[in-house]
């Protein structure tokens, strides 16, 4: 995870890496490697109010002039509406292992630059360490602040600050709200109010949302430099009252917890320790709750149901955060509702979104992922349990948004308005991949929870025999129903009696799944067929090339988007489920493995490119798969991780 100045040798491709902080609250700092912000998301504090949601931009960035003797040198690179600035230039080196660290250098000048964000708290700490040369030297640091939800854009002076000085901390009060950002140096600090110049994010223009915004600079900081000496040059962003802001104790602590982090979890192997801190992203606190949950994706998604149960085991569970694991499972039993498990908290304190059929069915491999990690039957027999027969009841007569357990033992779910499955887009109206009735993998999930509830039963010394007999029933129902013959795979969903025979990858959960309704050699087959029409280096796509729906380009106007989304996309996560089912085919055969391994290889490479260190949540599904979407995702990373640990080692 370093790179050089041939990552940067033209601005284009300079923007194409970026970083990522957070701070365990659903906060953080991001960027590009050369310090352009392409996005509206990007800032050095984008501070979570009401974790992890309300989420702020309040400093975008830091612009640094160096000065040496009557010449002057940006190091700073922004892309302005008719104007770039191209500090990227002086830019040598960047890293990110184990904190994003630029290194620039002029003349016989070096400056190093490394970032933090303070855990648990809306902080960031800037360092820069400079050895000066021959010619005194002198640096300014401007910083572009901002008062906007991460989702929106400024217009120039469409907010009001008033500040203070008092001699080390700069306070800046927006009139309005009262919120106070408070920037901390040892720099000599000299008030001079302005707009920025309108800045321009390539990455908003590219989705056809508003790409221009302003900020506002209330001065400037500035540190003089004598021949040959080097100097330390911090400044802090918070909005925290109370903390003791100490810029080398924040950057040391931060780097101590991530060792802790990969310590804990106990992989050798660079993939491994990438992908157990990558991990720790997406864990974060909820203020609503006051217990841990999971954030789907970077910069723009909060917690959802659904994302966090695929994603539970591979986040908390392989990582050996078993107390952030338990918390998690807890939470979720709180909120259930006739059986169902909330898939969206919203973010202001409103009753929860419980638009999910499968959200609820991975809850139970959740539990059961749990049992198997931590042996913690009590709190599970005590806490969690009784939940879980509550949903099957619910499921088997009938519960919210129509989803029921028809004649024939499988779950059907939904009508033509609703969309209850992980392929869930509906936009204006339209729902663009319309699965309502009986899903494949739903039903693959429904059978694996009745066997889960069977083996419970047994473990806790009750009668599991009710659910074995429904699975029985239940096993002999979906082959004949979902068997495509002439396909020999599975098809994807029946609605109205009537199968559709498009082929999408969720018939891979029939055989990734601990408990399947498919003999040997029907796995073997939906295996094939899935590698054969749907398989990706980066994930599997949502649906056939073949088929006349399928769009490859994930690209437009949000319409264009949505209409991609699950028409062909590539899902990363889905590799994980893929893994699993291919090596069980080839009964964990060392040259299955072998294969495996290499398949795994390709998200480490990605993980050199996108958002340095993560994976993103989507690929165009035609070549070369460039990445789209939330450039970080969990359940991306949680299923890589998954399948590394559980499927190869």
């Amino acid at each position: 995870m370093k790179f050089g100045i041939s990552n940067w040798n033209t601005f284009e491709k300079g923007i194409e890496k970026e970083y990522l902080l957070t701070n365990g609250l659903g906060g953080f700092c991001s960027s590009t490697v050369i310090g352009t912000n392409i996005r509206k998301y990007h800032g050095l504090l984008n501070a979570s109010l009401v974790p992890p949601v309300k989420r702020m931009v309040l400093l975008s960035k830091i612009d640094e002039i160096l000065s040496v003797g009557d010449e002057e040198y940006k190091l700073c690179s922004n892309d302005f509406v008719g104007k770039r600035e191209e500090g990227y230039r002086y830019l040598r080196s960047f890293s990110n292992t184990p904190l994003p660290k630029f290194i620039y250098g002029v003349k016989d000048i070096l400056v190093e630059k490394e970032l933090a964000m303070q855990y648990g708290e809306n902080t960031v700490a800037i360092i820069y360490r400079i050895e000066t040369g021959k010619e005194k030297t002198k640096m300014s640091f401007s910083p572009y602040t901002n008062f906007r939800d991460h989702h929106d854009t400024s217009k120039k002076e469409s907010f009001k600050y008033y500040q203070s000085y008092d001699g080390q901390t700069l306070s800046l009060v927006e009139k309005t709200s009262g919120l106070t950002l408070k920037i901390i140096s040892n720099c000599n600090y000299q008030e001079k109010e302005e707009w920025s110049l309108p800045m321009f994010y390539i990455n908003e223009r590219e989705r056809d949302l508003d790409s221009i915004d302003f900020h506002f600079i209330p001065g400037k900081f500035e540190y003089d430099m004598e021949s040959y000496k080097t100097y330390m040059v911090y400044f802090i962003a918070t909005i925290e009252e109370n903390s003791e802001f100490d810029a080398n104790a924040l950057v040391q602590g931060e780097k101590n917890r991530r060792n802790e982090l990969i310590k804990k979890a106990g992989y050798d192997g660079e993939i491994l320790k990438e992908l157990v801190l990558a991990s720790d992203q997406f864990i974060v606190r909820r203020s609503s709750t006051e217990t841990k949950t999971i954030i789907a994706g970077y910069p723009w998604f909060t917690d959802w149901g659904r994302d966090t149960m695929i994603a539970y085991p591979g986040l908390t569970l392989v990582t050996k955060r078993f107390e952030d694991a338990k918390e998690i499972l807890l939470t979720f039993t709180k909120y259930i509702k006739s059986g169902i498990i909330p898939n969206m908290f919203p973010d202001e304190n409103i009753e929860p979104l419980y638009n999910t059929v499968d959200g609820t069915l991975w809850f139970f491999q959740a539990v059961y992922k749990y049992l198997q990690y931590t042996e913690d039957e009590e709190t599970v027999i005590k806490h969690i349990y009784p939940h879980l027969k509550d949903i099957i009841n619910h499921h088997i007569k009938g519960t919210l948004y129509d989803i029921y357990m028809d004649e024939d033992g499988l779950i059907s779910a939904g009508g033509s308005g609703t969309q209850l499955t992980w392929m869930d887009v509906k936009v204006n109206g339209w729902v663009v991949t319309p699965r309502h009735g009986k899903a494949v993998e739903i039903n693959a999930l429904w059978y694996n929870a009745l066997k889960i509830m069977e083996e419970l039963s047994i473990r806790f010394n009750e009668d599991g025999s009710y659910y074995n007999n429904l699975a029985v029933r239940i096993k002999e129902e979906f082959v004949k129903v979902f068997w495509n013959e002439e396909e020999k795979c599975l098809y994807d969903v029946i609605q109205d009696g009537k199968p559709i025979k498009n082929i999408r990858p969720n018939q891979i959960m029939a055989v990734s799944l601990p408990f399947t309704m498919l003999d040997k050699g029907k796995s073997e087959f939906v295996v094939r067929k899935v590698h054969q029409k749907l398989y990706t280096p980066l994930g599997l796509r949502s649906l056939d090339v073949e088929n006349k729906e399928y769009v490859g380009q994930y690209t437009g106007d949000v319409i264009k988007r949505d209409g991609a989304y699950h028409q062909g996309t590539v899902w990363a996560w889905l590799i994980g489920p893929f893994i699993e089912s291919y090596v069980k085919v080839c009964n964990y055969s060392e040259q299955s493995k072998e294969k495996a391994k290499a398949m795994i290889d390709q998200f480490y490479y990605h993980m050199q490119d996108s958002c340095i260190g993560s994976i993103s949540e989507i690929f165009e599904g035609d070549e070369p798969f460039n990445p789209k979407g939330c450039p970080a995702q969990a359940w991306s990373v949680a299923e890589v991780l998954r399948a590394y640990v559980e499927v190869l080692d």
